[in-house]
């Protein structure tokens, strides 16, 4: 079903999508360090560069060893610096998320990154892809909109590690425009969950 491609570079009209190295630890840490950037995020922020080497191995290290992966750096062509990341966790929910330094928000990147990584994820054979945000988060569901994904539900989980009661909202993208299947899982395992209308 899946192509063993395992990360190849992608470019688009402005930027470089490429595996994540080591030399990348201090453009890493500086997005995992950041406050803003990861307030709506399940991890603490990284304290330390070695907290974040851990945060790179665990995440794209461990993952660049897989037959396939879907996981990468956004950077800018002009410097070939990471200043943010995109990519699928793979499992049932086929999970997909991004994160971006600050300072380039609200400038269409998010949207540009993952539009060229989805066509990758599309292509290699998965039915769909799933991506939840914090109902606060309002800024990521507007790029799952543009993205073409439909909301389905939300739910409440008791949010770990930060352990906070989180609202979210979970969308959907079936590659099959004709397919209505819903991943239920989240709805399956939380008893709080419901649509919400003109979402």
């Amino acid at each position: 079903m899946f192509t063993n491609e395992n990360t190849p570079q992608i470019t688009t009209n402005r930027l470089i999508l490429r595996k994540f190295k080591i030399d990348d630890l201090s453009a890493f840490y500086a997005i995992m360090s950041d406050e803003k950037v990861n307030i709506y995020l399940p991890w603490f922020t990284a304290k330390t560069e070695d907290e974040a080497r851990i945060l790179l191995q665990k995440n794209y290290f461990n993952y660049y060893k897989m037959p396939f992966c879907y996981r990468y750096a956004i950077c800018l062509k002009e410097d070939n610096v990471p200043i943010g990341y995109v990519g699928l966790s793979v499992g049932e929910s086929n999970d997909f998320g991004y994160g971006l330094k600050k300072e380039y928000w609200n400038k269409g990147i998010a949207k540009e990154a993952s539009i060229a990584v989805i066509e990758k994820i599309e292509l290699a054979g998965f039915k769909y892809i799933t991506a939840t945000h914090d109902i606060k988060n309002i800024a990521s569901g507007v790029v799952m909109k543009k993205l073409g994904m439909k909301y389905k539900y939300s739910y409440e989980e008791q949010w770990q590690p930060k352990n906070k009661l989180v609202t979210f909202r979970m969308y959907q993208l079936n590659f099959d425009s004709t397919d209505n299947f819903t991943y239920m899982e989240y709805a399956d395992k939380y008893e709080n969950h419901y649509i919400e209308n003109n979402v």
